[in-house]
């Protein structure tokens, strides 16, 4: 992205993509488990979600704006998940969430839940399409969005 579309009203670079990895600290509750206390496999993709959009929020980009000023919202394309080692009842865990590639109407993500001694419970790959809440079919990322998911090293060129 060049440096005048970077200053352009509403295209600036907020502060919190310095980083290209967003972190989201989340507690494993019991509503988060099954009968034997794991993190049932379903609810990391909750908690995935919440991490995305916490990453697009702090990026100031939440996805309330991106429907109301474009009639658009993201939808899961593609997901791949990776479960390394269980999350079990009243665990701290960190989700990392790492915006990779992105085409004109899709990015994908790379997401990890960290357990507190830095062993990974599980690994997400996802890819998103963003489309017109009301047709459904695909549409273009408006540019804001494209910045806030760009990945830090590209942004500096």
């Amino acid at each position: 992205m060049s440096e005048a579309m970077q200053n352009e009203p509403g295209n600036a670079l907020p502060e919190s993509l310095v980083s290209p990895t967003f972190t989201l600290p989340v507690r494993i509750y019991y509503a988060d488990t099954d009968a034997g206390g794991v993190v049932y496999h379903s609810n990391y993709l909750t908690l995935a979600e919440r991490a995305r959009t916490e990453a697009l929020r702090s990026a100031g980009r939440p996805h309330a704006d991106l429907l109301a000023e474009h009639d658009c919202l993201f939808m899961v394309r593609r997901l791949e998940v990776e479960y390394l080692r269980p999350a079990r009842l009243d665990d701290m865990l960190t989700i990392t969430t790492q915006f990779l590639n992105e085409t004109a109407a899709t990015v994908s993500a790379r997401q990890e839940f960290v357990h507190t001694d830095g062993s990974i419970s599980a690994r997400l790959l996802v890819e998103l399409v963003c489309v017109r809440a009301s047709t459904g079919k695909p549409a273009r990322t408006p540019l804001r969005w494209r910045i806030a998911t760009a990945h830090a090293d590209r942004l500096k060129t």
